[in-house]
């Protein structure tokens, strides 16, 4: 086992104001919501999934001195077969378990990466190219199908892999090997003459190479990064003229526009989310990434826009996004059915991403609190408390028909949920030299370095079941700093102390940030205290879907119905607008959560003859529980329901 080095070196920043988050692996999960999830993936979920990848064949493709077995997976009629991105799943695997074993040291999982990267090694081409499905199947069509095949999607989900593993074991290897790949793409992509000026329409490589570039500083890694941003959807399109060279009519693309891949005008000109939902967090990622590295504003302005239009028309309460399976991605303005949802768990976890970048920029709470939203809602649904069972689509409500799966035919998001937990305690803080953010609240304890001050924090909560938060502390020897609180959108009234003595939170607070200066000292406390009534949220008029509903959120958690807990269907329940609502913690629920409860009405059938008649159904008491909705599929079948249709 090797010894766990200190991070890699990253540069001071040239913004005073951006702040750069808190080694993951110094916030340890103590008690509490998180630790739970935490121990869970770490123990069930990385194990199970390296598992799930040998039984399903995805290792297979690293055989490179064998001839290829039959596909595992068809050739779709855009000529992409899912097996065309294996590499990418196992990118993403090798990620979340070095995130494990940066805090948690295991052998048998340092051992099974070693031998992911030794068939890596081996495999490589001789001039660094690197990409299991062409190497092995055809090495003829490398780099002739950017638009379609996902080419450097794959590598981006390696070179994520090899930062991650470099960062927890110190090992440069798979660094290395990646490295030369990286170089092969250098070599072969850019504005100078003779190079091919393609990008790849599943962006994710230019985020990975922002995280390249933070560990090696090699200018040339940025400057990839920015050349594969700034080249996308110039026209006229590259898709058009590759497609040309391979004898294809531009015209006959199976989805018609680019804008399904955010290619249909420069991104700086980009106004609207669209297309595939994945692929646009994954661009904004790394967009606002470069607006820091490069001191952009044009960035950092589409970044906003862009933001503003997710998140004020096109975002589910939940935080899942992309409402369609056709796209995978967006329709239209307010278009945000639930039965239907797409919704998609890579998505969700990679606004996570954007919004915790965002954050780090301008220290702004509205993107703190979308992040938290999809930490608690939209994201976590897509794994199931046992750990081993995932969601693909995060509807919004089921008739018992949507059931969690061992596996998936495309499953790029057990390894995406994974990552994000793993590396949550990244999540928590961010600092400057002089500034110790706090983000998001979990009982933890936190060892954070500004400038020469080292501080020693602790976080006591029961949070999200309540909203009473301490924390604690430590200085080897008092320093001046700046303490910066989030209080969250949804909190109506909040109260701060620092040693007892209250903090005027409406002067302090700005973009959602209560700001405290001082010089701290060893003991000093602080507490908080948020209100966390339960909520009852209306969508806007254009969400025709949520017309007379009402969705109930308390704190972060966003809640459901599920059938099993009130036995009937909960799409036949009308909630009273002035009923009322009771808070419980239910130790017994799948690890313990706070449900509501209260009483609503059940539209009766049993006098009901034929499909309609001229008087509406009569209503009758019933018992009403809701659970929050990250849980729900965990138990029996049975419908399920967010959006109440409300009386």
């Amino acid at each position: 086992m090797s010894s766990t080095p200190a991070s890699p070196r990253v540069q001071p920043l040239t913004s005073p104001r951006r702040f750069v988050p808190v080694d993951h692996a110094r916030v340890d999960f103590t008690g509490g919501f998180w630790e739970s999830w935490s121990n869970t993936v770490r123990n069930v979920t990385i194990p199970t999934q390296h598992m799930r990848l040998e039984e399903e064949g995805f290792l297979e493709v690293l055989d490179f001195d064998k001839p290829p077995l039959p596909l595992v997976r068809r050739i779709q009629p855009s000529g992409l077969s899912m097996q065309h991105f294996f590499d990418s799943d196992f990118g993403k695997w090798i990620e979340a378990a070095s995130y494990t074993l940066k805090a948690h040291p295991n052998a048998e999982i340092e051992a099974k990466i070693d031998a992911i990267v030794e068939k890596l090694e081996q495999g490589q081409m001789a001039d660094g190219y690197l990409n299991s499905w062409f190497i092995r199947r055809e090495p003829e069509k490398r780099w002739t199908n950017l638009r379609d095949l996902h080419e450097m999607y794959s590598m981006g989900h390696l070179l994520e892999g090899a930062v991650a593993y470099f960062g927890a074991t110190g090992k440069r290897r798979f660094l290395d090997v990646m490295i030369r790949a990286v170089d092969q793409i250098i070599d072969t992509f850019g504005p100078e003459p003779g190079k091919l000026r393609g990008y790849d329409a599943h962006e994710e490589i230019e985020l990975a190479l922002v995280k390249l570039y933070r560990v090696t500083r090699d200018p040339r890694h940025l400057a990839l990064a920015t050349y594969f941003v700034n080249e996308r959807g110039q026209m006229p399109s590259y898709y058009d003229e590759e497609a040309r060279r391979r004898d294809e009519n531009p015209e006959d693309y199976v989805y018609q526009t680019y804008a399904y891949s955010q290619a249909h005008m420069p991104v700086r000109e980009q106004t609207k989310v669209v297309g595939h939902a994945v692929r646009a967090m994954y661009l904004f990622s790394a967009m606002i990434d470069l607006a820091h590295e490069n001191d952009d504003p044009t960035l950092k302005a589409a970044c906003e826009r862009l933001f503003d239009n997710l998140t004020g028309r096109q975002l589910y309460v939940t935080g899942g996004l992309g409402p369609s399976a056709s796209n995978e991605g967006f329709t239209r303005e307010y278009d945000l059915p639930n039965e239907t949802a797409y919704a998609e768990t890579c998505a969700a976890v990679a606004l996570g991403f954007w919004s915790h970048r965002m954050a780090q920029l301008d220290l702004d709470a509205k993107y703190t609190d979308k992040l938290e939203t999809v930490l608690f809602n939209g994201a976590l649904s897509g794994i199931s408390r046992d750990g081993e069972h995932y969601f693909y689509e995060n509807v919004l409500e089921s008739h018992g028909q949507n059931r969690r799966w061992k596996w998936h035919y495309c499953p790029c998001c057990p390894t995406n949920i994974a990552r994000l937990i793993t590396s949550l305690g990244g999540y928590v803080y961010s600092a400057t030299d002089a500034d110790l953010a706090v983000h998001l609240y979990g009982a933890n304890t936190a060892e954070i370095t500004l400038g020469q001050t080292i501080v020693r924090l602790t976080q006591d909560t029961r949070y999200p079941w309540d909203g009473d938060i301490r924390l604690a502390l430590k200085l080897e020897t008092p320093s001046s700093f700046t303490l910066h609180l989030r209080i969250p959108g949804w909190c109506g009234a909040a109260r701060v102390t620092v040693n007892g003595e209250a903090v005027d939170v409406e002067t302090e607070v700005t973009k959602g940030y209560v700001a405290i200066q001082r010089t701290w000292c060893e003991g000093d406390e602080v507490r908080l205290s948020f209100d966390m009534p339960v909520d009852r949220l209306y969508a806007h008029p254009a969400v025709g879907e949520d017309a007379g509903r009402v969705a109930l959120k308390r704190g972060p958690v966003v809640y459901c119905v599920e059938e099993t807990d009130i036995g009937t269907e909960p799409q036949r329940l009308r909630l009273p607008a002035e009923a009322r609502l009771d808070v419980a913690y239910d130790p017994d629920l799948l690890g313990g959560a706070a449900v509501l409860t209260g009483e609503a009405l059940e539209a009766e059938t049993g006098d009901w003859d034929g499909l309609y008649r001229t008087t509406p159904p009569a209503l009758t008491p019933r018992a009403f529980k809701a659970i929050p909705y990250h849980l729900w599929a965990n138990r029996d079948p049975g419908a399920m329901l967010v959006w109440l249709n409300e009386k």
